[in-house]
């Protein structure tokens, strides 16, 4: 499980992916999030904008897991 550090106090999904360079732009995060393929604790997404929050974790499937934490 990865873990990725934020500065505020919450980052949006789609610029998590990107941050943590799962995918290389926002239209990889949008396929990906629309096809039902990333998980926030345990649900399902379809929201590229919903927002994480430190503690929260993101799975995405056959990549891995991400941690969100707060510096």
């Amino acid at each position: 499980m990865e873990k990725i550090t934020i500065h505020t106090d919450f980052i949006k999904l789609a610029q998590l992916l990107k941050f943590a360079s799962i995918v290389s732009n926002g239209s990889d995060a949008k396929i990906i999030i629309a096809d039902g393929l990333v998980k926030v604790n345990g649900n399902i997404v379809h929201e590229r904008g919903k927002k994480i929050y430190p503690g929260d974790i993101v799975d995405i499937e056959d990549i891995g897991s991400v941690i969100v934490e707060h510096e």
